[in-house]
C-alpha cells in the first residue's frame, strides 16, 4: 500500500487559542474571523486566481495539536453527552486514522500580506496556528444536498442564553473590546462549550476560555451562561 506525505500550503490564525471553546462544527460563530497564509510557493497571486468568484470554501486541515495521540475506533461524540460511543468514521472526532479535517468557511477577501498572498475568512472553526493543506471551491450545486440524513446530529444545537456581569461589561469597557470580540464571546458561550457530560447541567463552576487576546471567565447557572469576568492574556497581541 502507498503511503504520502502532505506539505501544508498555509497556516491558518484564528480566535481561538486552545481546543477549550472551539465551536464544534464551522459556521456556528460567525464573528470568528481568520487570516489564512499562504506559504511559498503558494503565496502568489496567480495560486488564487479567480477564487474571488467564489463566496465560500473548503479547507482541507491537520488537527496539528491531537495528531501525536494517535486514533480510536470508537469515541464519545459531545452531542450524544459523551454517553454514547460511535464508530471513529460516523463523528467528525480529531482522533483520526489521518489526523485530516474538514471545514467550510466564508471568504472575506484575499490580500497581500508580507510573506504574500493571505485569505479572510469567515467561521472557521480552527484553532489558531492549524496547518492547511489544501483549498478546494464550494459548489452549492453539488455540496449542499438538502435531502440527506445527518444522523445523531440532525439540527444545530441547542444554544444557551448569554448574560454578562455588570464586573464583565466593566472590563470589556476597559479593555476596549471591539464588537466583533463580544459578539464572538456570546456566540462560543451560547453553544455551551463546557465539557459534554457538563452538558444540561448548572454546576456552577467557573470556566475560563481564551478568545484571541482575552481570557474570558464564565460560568452556567439557572440554565443561563453568565460572562463573570474579562482579563488580557499575558503576552498576547492586540
Amino acid at each position: 500500500m502507498r503511503a504520502f506525505s502532505f506539505s501544508p500550503i498555509g497556516t491558518l490564525h484564528s480566535p481561538f487559542r486552545e481546543k477549550f471553546g472551539i465551536p464544534r462544527q464551522p459556521g456556528l460563530a460567525p464573528h470568528a474571523t481568520s487570516r489564512l497564509v499562504l506559504h511559498p510557493p503558494f503565496a502568489s497571486r496567480e495560486a488564487v486566481a479567480g477564487l474571488e468568484g467564489f463566496s465560500h470554501l473548503w479547507l482541507l486541515f491537520a488537527f496539528h495539536a491531537t495528531a501525536a495521540q494517535g486514533w480510536q475506533p470508537s469515541v464519545r461524540p459531545p452531542r450524544l453527552g459523551g454517553n454514547e460511543r460511535l464508530g471513529v468514521f460516523a463523528t467528525r472526532t480529531m482522533f483520526r486514522p489521518n489526523p485530516v479535517g474538514l471545514s467550510a468557511v466564508e471568504l472575506l477577501g484575499i490580500v497581500d500580506g508580507p510573506a504574500g498572498v493571505e485569505l479572510l475568512l469567515r467561521g472557521a472553526d480552527l484553532l489558531d496556528g492549524t496547518p492547511v493543506l489544501d483549498i478546494k471551491p464550494y459548489l452549492p450545486y453539488a455540496d449542499s444536498l438538502p435531502d440527506a440524513r445527518a444522523g445523531f446530529a440532525p439540527s444545530p444545537p441547542a444554544l444557551l442564553p448569554v448574560r454578562w456581569t455588570d464586573e464583565a461589561l466593566a472590563d470589556a469597557e476597559r479593555l476596549a473590546l471591539a464588537p466583533d470580540l463580544r459578539c464572538l464571546v456570546d456566540e462560543v458561550l451560547a453553544q455551551d462549550p463546557r465539557p459534554a457530560y457538563r452538558s444540561g447541567q448548572d454546576d456552577g463552576r467557573e470556566y475560563g476560555v481564551w478568545l484571541d487576546r482575552v481570557n474570558v471567565r464564565f460560568a452556567v447557572r439557572d440554565g443561563v451562561a453568565r460572562v463573570l469576568g474579562i482579563e488580557p492574556v499575558a503576552g498576547s497581541s492586540t
